[in-house]
């Protein structure tokens, strides 16, 4: 299985979308600083995830609400209450 996870920096409440094959893993290397992206924003929280059974399907969620802002916009919308 695969997801696209949102996470949020406890730091400075700013937020991070990827994709991955094992979530725990890649949520604590986020947290060790071991991800160039999010590197010395950390801690961080899961905020949200989506699951895939085709990589293939995860990562085009991943790239499409990075590169489009109104689908970035409408998944905030849908949880504005976790990010609070």
């Amino acid at each position: 299985m695969f997801c696209i996870y949102l996470i949020k920096s406890l730091k400075d409440n700013s937020l991070y979308i990827g994709y991955t094959a094992n979530l725990e893993r890649r949520l604590a290397e986020h947290n060790k600083n071991q991800s160039t992206a999010t590197k010395n924003k950390g801690p961080y929280e899961l905020i949200y995830c989506e699951y895939y059974k085709s990589e293939k399907d995860a990562k085009y969620r991943e790239e499409n609400l990075k590169r489009f802002s109104q689908a970035h916009t409408q998944l905030k919308r849908r949880i504005k209450n976790s990010l609070a």
